[in-house]
């Protein structure tokens, strides 16, 4: 066998490997789930304080794995966006998941069915797989896994190519908080997503590209198995005209800057009223110097990787080259290659058929469209597909609920940006190409759920009047009831 042969058939070799171990630990865990299809809530609260306590446990090793994956992620931003949230997340179950377990009482139609009854009852769905990014990528998985065990479910997680510290982490730890057959992470070296795609799951969460997204649809439709897809999209900000501009200011470059732009859900770009840019503008200068002197600062987060990097500062010099005025919001540098970081920019006039009005940008850049009346954006937004979110700005209630009512999106924040998502009660997901299904929140349990209709017959059933052969009885009857 020569060498050519041999590095021919070494991908198929791995893509096999990966694929029995994957294939096995779905076994595992179908076997466990049908040994025991139904946790108990005192075991299911169990399980929600084990993965609590794997966080609060490896609390710094999360931390530190995750700044090793971007080369630089400020530490409190790890703390407040990924850590926090499953930490709070589990409280807030933990407080509802007795109720949201028991079974619900559905009304009988009496005329025909007296003395009967109906009745939801939640029941687990089995082994649910998750595709996990990297940009909140303990966020992500841990906050799945909360609704999952929640539901009483098992899980399978395969993480990104990106969160390849973090990854390693998991696999080498989790075993000492769970099992393989109820829980088990994944590290993607090369096919793995592809593979877990196919897997017979009885539900699979996906959070990533809508392109992606297609392809993991796809792969799970020749199982018929269901997916919640959460995707992403340009996210519009709406500043309306009675608004205080720093105010918005404070508010939007916060969360446009978080992580340094990475977020699925934030501000992709804003529609400012005519004549307010100049106002707008100053107000950035200020509040981005005063919170990220240089981006040197530990506080500012780098580019995850040098291929994000490369498609963000070209898109930048498209924009220049094509007559956008690039506004840089820190001194020094405006890019810095070894470290992968970008200085916050804001872009008066991107061309419309530009990278950064046509795509989602990902990054901590900032696009200003100037508009005359409020439908102009809203014409602007609708013309496209549905954005994850929308953020409208107005102190007018009537406004900011014809805004609402007009421009669909997966969630809204009022006089704010991504705060929706950060709200334990409120269910999470997109809408048309942002995604499909929902996490979080009571809807999050019901999406690892099969919400499972049971009738219960009465001793006596007045349906045996309605046996054939049919008399003048069962006649006069339908003719009663379909008048």
């Amino acid at each position: 066998m020569n060498a050519n042969t041999l590095r021919s058939r070494a991908p198929l070799t791995l893509v096999s490997a990966v694929n029995n171990e994957l294939e096995a630990t779905l076994e595992l865990q179908r076997e466990a789930y049908l040994a025991h299809p139904n946790p108990s809530y005192n075991e299911r609260r169990a399980d929600l304080r084990q993965l609590q306590a794997f966080i609060r446990d490896k609390r710094e090793a999360l931390v530190q794995a995750v700044n090793a994956d971007y080369g630089s992620r400020s530490r409190h931003e790890t703390l407040f966006t990924e850590i926090f949230p499953v930490v709070d997340g589990v409280d807030h179950v933990l407080k509802h998941l007795k109720k949201w377990m028991e079974p619900q009482s559905r009304d009988v139609d009496k005329r025909n069915f007296l003395g009967a009854s109906n009745r939801v009852i939640p029941q687990p769905l089995g082994v649910v797989g998750a595709i996990v990014p990297w940009n909140f990528p303990i966020n992500l998985s841990f906050t799945g896994l909360i609704y999952t065990f929640a539901a009483g479910n098992r899980a399978m997680v395969k993480m990104s190519e990106n969160s390849r510290h973090l990854a390693r982490l998991l696999i080498d730890e989790i075993p000492a908080y769970f099992p393989p057959d109820k829980l088990a992470f994944f590290d993607e070296t090369g096919g793995v997503g592809i593979e877990f795609s196919k897997l017979k799951f009885d539900h699979l969460l996906f959070t990533g590209s809508g392109q992606t997204g297609r392809a993991v649809m796809a792969a799970a439709a020749r199982n018929l198995c269901p997916v919640t897809l959460e995707l992403g999209g340009k996210s519009p900000a709406i500043l309306c005209e009675d608004y205080p501009v720093h105010k918005a200011a404070e508010r939007l470059l916060f969360v446009k800057l978080l992580n340094a732009g990475q977020i699925c859900t934030t501000v992709d770009h804003l529609y400012l009223p005519e004549g307010k840019t100049a106002e707008f503008v100053a107000a950035a200068k200020q509040i981005v110097a005063e919170r990220y002197p240089s981006i040197t600062s530990p506080d500012y987060t780098a580019i995850i990787d040098e291929r994000a990097f490369k498609r963000l500062t070209s898109a930048l010099e498209e924009a220049k080259a094509a007559g956008a005025k690039l506004i840089k919001l820190t001194p020094g540098k405006k890019w810095d290659a070894a470290t992968r970081k970008i200085a916050p920019h804001l872009v008066i006039n991107a061309p419309a058929d530009s990278i950064l009005r046509t795509r989602e940008i990902f990054g901590p850049i900032l696009p200003i469209i100037e508009y005359s009346s409020l439908e102009e954006p809203i014409a602007a937004i609708n013309q496209g597909p549905r954005p994850l979110a929308l953020y409208p700005f107005s102190n007018d209630k009537y406004t900011i609920q014809m805004l609402i009512e007009r421009v669909m999106s997966g969630g809204v924040s009022v006089n704010d940006a991504l705060m929706h998502v950060g709200q334990h009660d409120l269910p999470f997901g997109g809408v048309g190409e942002s995604g499909m299904g929902h996490y979080h929140g009571y809807e999050g349990f019901v999406t690892f759920s099969k919400m499972r209709p049971v009738f219960y017959q009465a001793p006596f059933s007045a349906i045996k009047f309605l046996w054939p052969p049919y008399g003048k009885f069962a006649s006069t009857y339908l003719e009663f009831l379909t008048r």
